[in-house]
C-alpha cells in the first residue's frame, strides 16, 4: 500500500474535540418540489459566478456564506442576497448548520479536501469546484468519504453538462471516426512580460483572517501576487496545469472513454520567459499513455496566446477515419484520406458539422441543476466525484513527473508509481496542524 494513503499525521480525537464536529449528523429527505438550502463556502470570483448560476433556480435557496475575507463575503451577500444571507467567517459554521442540506466550495484548491471530507461528514451534499483536490491522496480520500456518508459530490467541471460533447462522445464510442489513437487539447494565453507580477512580503488586509486562507500550508507572510485570485500560479496552493487543465483533461479522457487513467505520463516544462513571482512554469506540456492505445496530449502555454488548433477548437480527436474537432457549442468532423502505402484516396466517411446552440452559461446552469437534482433522487451527478478524481488525478501526475524530471509509470488501479517508488511520496503532503483527512 502507498505509505501515504496509510499513514497518520494527526490524532483523531483532539482534532474532532477541536472542530467540535460530529461523525455524521442527519439530513432531511428532500421531495421533487422542496428548495435545497446551500452555504457557500468561499465567495470570490469563482464562486460568485456559481452562486449566480445556482439561483437561476426556483429550488434553490443560498441561506449562508462564508469567506476568510469579510469584504469579499459581505460584497457577495450584498450584490446576489441582498444581504439576507448569514454571513460566517468560518466555513465550519455552516456545516454545523442543520438547516444547511448542501455546501458550495468555491475556496483555492488546498482547501478542496478538507472541507469536502467534513461537509460530507457533517451530512451535507458538496458541489466541489476543480480541480477536485490539490494531491490524489487528498481525491482518493474524498471519493471514500463520499461513498461512506452516502453523500452527492458534484465536481465543477461544467462542460461535462454539455450537449456538444455529450453528442460527440457517443460518436467516438460508435467507432464512427474509427479508433482514436490521439486527442489534443492546448490552453493559451500570452501573459508576457508581467505575470503575475511581483510583489513583498506584507501585512494582510485588516479584514482577511490569513492563517485561515493559509489552512494546512505553512504559515508564511501575506503577499498580494498569492490573493486574491493569483494563488493558482503558486504550487504551495495550485497549479495552472490542474487548475484550468482539469477541463481540457476532463473531457478527452470522457470523449475517448479511458476512465480509468493512463498508464505513462510524462511532462516537460519551465518557467522560460516570464519573471514575475510564479513558482509553476510558463510553459509545460504532458503526455498522457493509455492502455487502450491512445496518447492524449495537453499543453499549457502562457507567454503565446494564439491558438493551437484549427476551428476554434477546444479539443481535437485523431481517427483514422475522421478527426473530430470539438468546442463548447458544437462540432465538426473532416474525414481522413488513405496516405502513404494505402490504396484508398477518397474520403473514408462524410463530413459532419452539428450545432447546439449553448455554451458556458447553459453548461453551468445544466450542471448546478444536475446537483441540485442529484441532491433529491440520490442518483449520482453527471461530474460524480470518482470522475473529478481521476482528471485531477491525471493533471497532477504530470505535475509529478515534471517534478521527478521523469516518466511516470502508473498504475491506476492500485494509484500507485510504480518505476519510482520515492516519487509515492509526492502524492501527498504533510498538513499543518490540527488540519486533517481524518
Amino acid at each position: 500500500m502507498n505509505p501515504c494513503m496509510t499513514r497518520r499525521t494527526f490524532h483523531k480525537a483532539g482534532v474532532a474535540a477541536a472542530f467540535g464536529m460530529t461523525a455524521l449528523q442527519t439530513t432531511r429527505v428532500l421531495g421533487a418540489n422542496d428548495r435545497v438550502r446551500l452555504g457557500v463556502i468561499g465567495t470570490g470570483n469563482r464562486g460568485r459566478q456559481v452562486m449566480d448560476f445556482f439561483l437561476k433556480h426556483p429550488d434553490a435557496e443560498i441561506a449562508a456564506v462564508c469567506d476568510v475575507s469579510k469584504s469579499a463575503m459581505d460584497e457577495a451577500n450584498a450584490k446576489l442576497l441582498g444581504g439576507k444571507a448569514a454571513a460566517q467567517g468560518d466555513f465550519r459554521k455552516i456545516l454545523d448548520n442543520k438547516d444547511i442540506d448542501a455546501v458550495l466550495i468555491a475556496t483555492p484548491d488546498h482547501w478542496h479536501a478538507i472541507q469536502t471530507v467534513m461537509a460530507c461528514r457533517a451530512g451535507k451534499d458538496v458541489y466541489c469546484e476543480k480541480p477536485l483536490s490539490k494531491t490524489i491522496h487528498e481525491g482518493r480520500r474524498m471519493v471514500q468519504v463520499a461513498r461512506e456518508t452516502g453523500r452527492i459530490v458534484q465536481v465543477g467541471t461544467h462542460r461535462r453538462s454539455g450537449l456538444s460533447y455529450a453528442d460527440a462522445a457517443n460518436l467516438i464510442g460508435s467507432d464512427k471516426i474509427g479508433k482514436v489513437a490521439v486527442a489534443r487539447a492546448y490552453d493559451t494565453t500570452n501573459m508576457f512580460p508581467l505575470g503575475i507580477g511581483k510583489a513583498a512580503p506584507s501585512d494582510p488586509p485588516k479584514d482577511l483572517d490569513w492563517e485561515m486562507w493559509l489552512g494546512p500550508r505553512p504559515l508564511r507572510p501575506f503577499q498580494a501576487t498569492i490573493t486574491p485570485f493569483k494563488f493558482r500560479w503558486w504550487d504551495l496552493y495550485a497549479t495552472r496545469f490542474a487548475d484550468n487543465g482539469v477541463h481540457f483533461i476532463d473531457i478527452m479522457r470522457w470523449l475517448t472513454g479511458d476512465e480509468l487513467g493512463p498508464t505513462l505520463i510524462s511532462a516537460l516544462g519551465g518557467r522560460f520567459v516570464i519573471d514575475d513571482d510564479r513558482s509553476v512554469p510558463d510553459v509545460m506540456e504532458g503526455m498522457f499513455q493509455f492502455a487502450s492505445g491512445r496518447m492524449i496530449v495537453f499543453a499549457q502555454y502562457e507567454t503565446s496566446g494564439n491558438r493551437a488548433l484549427p476551428r476554434q477548437a477546444f479539443a481535437e480527436f485523431r481517427g483514422t477515419q475522421g478527426a473530430l474537432y470539438a468546442n463548447d457549442a458544437s462540432y465538426e468532423v473532416l474525414p481522413e484520406r488513405g496516405g502513404r502505402y494505402q490504396d484508398d484516396r477518397e474520403a473514408r466517411m462524410e463530413p459532419i458539422t452539428k450545432e447546439f446552440g449553448e455554451g458556458y452559461a447553459q453548461h453551468v446552469r445544466d450542471h448546478t441543476r444536475n446537483f441540485l437534482d442529484s441532491i433529491k433522487t440520490r442518483a449520482k451527478p453527471r461530474a460524480d466525484v470518482e470522475i473529478g478524481h481521476r482528471s485531477t488525478s491525471m493533471a497532477l501526475l504530470a505535475n509529478i513527473s515534471l517534478a521527478t524530471q521523469s516518466t511516470v509509470h502508473w498504475d491506476p488501479k492500485r494509484e500507485q508509481i510504480t518505476n519510482n517508488p520515492d516519487a509515492n511520496q509526492l502524492l501527498h503532503y504533510e498538513y499543518r496542524k490540527p488540519w486533517t483527512l481524518d
